[in-house]
């Protein structure tokens, strides 16, 4: 059996579209710039807070390193302030994460939402159910890099083969693929299946549930 389960955060465990949508069209409508459809998102975030800059910009303005630094600014300042308006954990995690700890499997985060971010949020909305959160922090790399699963297996004791990786998007099951890790993509997350399918995902899961089933 599994004894380390690493989630994705956005997207896996909460539903946090609306506030990022939010923050990041309030960060555009600052600097006069048009909008995004709240379903747009979902294919803009899960690859930290630059990429999702460069993503809402417009693309003849992405070289402008001074709007950037602007529309970052606006974002981190918004969310920051209403970053739990609208987030809330997915139907079944709460339960799911208890089980799992009443069967003696470690639970860990890692996620490209800043580490500032990600902290605060999982101890809001999940207390003490994980062993570690990691978010983006300054130094490190992002997923999909190996260095990231390599340091949670190192803390936790556990082998590879001995690891679950739970994710929505692409870059988790690269993430999972490239840590040498069980892949299962969450097919109620931002991120379409073919994705999940394309990126090498091992096994699919319709609802977080279904974890349990895969240990």
């Amino acid at each position: 059996m599994k004894t380390l389960v690493i989630f994705d955060l956005d997207g896996t465990l909460l539903n946090t579209l609306g506030d990022l949508a939010a923050a990041a069209n309030h960060a555009l409508e600052e600097q006069g710039l048009p909008t995004h459809p709240e379903e747009r998102y979902k294919t803009f975030v899960g690859d930290g807070v630059y990429k999702l800059i460069e993503r809402i910009t417009p693309p003849a303005l992405r070289e402008d390193a001074a709007l950037s630094a602007r529309l970052k600014e606006g974002f981190d300042r918004y969310y920051a302030a209403h970053g739990e308006d609208l987030t809330a954990p997915y139907p079944g995690v709460l339960d799911t994460l208890d089980a799992l700890q009443e069967r003696g499997v470690a639970c860990a985060v890692l996620s490209n939402k800043p580490h500032e971010f990600s902290v605060p949020l999982c101890k809001r909305y999940f207390g003490d159910r994980f062993r570690f959160v990691h978010g983006q922090r300054q130094g490190y790399p992002r997923k999909p890099d190996r260095r990231l699963v390599a340091e949670l297996l190192e803390l936790a004791g556990v082998q590879p083969e001995d690891c679950l990786y739970v994710g929505d998007s692409g870059v988790d099951m690269q993430t999972a693929k490239n840590g040498g890790v069980f892949a299962v993509g969450a097919l109620w997350g931002f991120r379409a299946r073919e994705e999940l399918e394309q990126a090498g995902a091992d096994a699919f899961a319709s609802s977080i549930e279904e974890i349990l089933h895969l240990l």
